[in-house]
């Protein structure tokens, strides 16, 4: 996808999108938000989920859809497919076209991220 100018909030950020990329955006985004206690936003050009700091992103791009979480890494005994890399402990799940997550999965990782970032803080401040 071309550099554009940041979606002016979350529906603005799917409405954009097309094909695959969108169907996978929503399918992740309902698990997402069937767990209370996230603030969903925009930032760096992508959703972004808030619980005591930021917890997981979603970020549509040409190829693939990640779906990543800044303590990622302590969640890889849920779902080993979460790849490593960055700051934070972040990890990454990259799917690409025809590839998805079981939405009860989703939804626990999300659930213990959210307990991740209850228990250990924002993971930005840590760092």
């Amino acid at each position: 996808m071309q550099k554009s100018k940041p979606a002016a909030n979350p529906e603005a950020y799917v409405v954009a999108l097309a094909g695959w990329q969108r169907d996978c955006v929503e399918h992740l985004r309902a698990a997402v938000h069937a767990v209370r206690g996230l603030d969903e936003v925009v930032k760096w050009g992508h959703l972004v989920y808030l619980s005591n700091g930021p917890v997981l992103l979603i970020r549509a791009e040409e190829q693939r859809v990640l779906f990543g979480f800044w303590r990622g890494q302590r969640l890889r005994d849920i779902e080993p497919r979460l790849k490593p890399g960055g700051k934070y402990e972040m990890a990454n799940l990259v799917l690409g076209e025809g590839m998805s997550i079981d939405a009860a999965l989703a939804r626990r990782l999300v659930r213990k991220a959210v307990a991740l970032n209850a228990t250990l803080g924002d993971p930005t401040k840590l760092a």
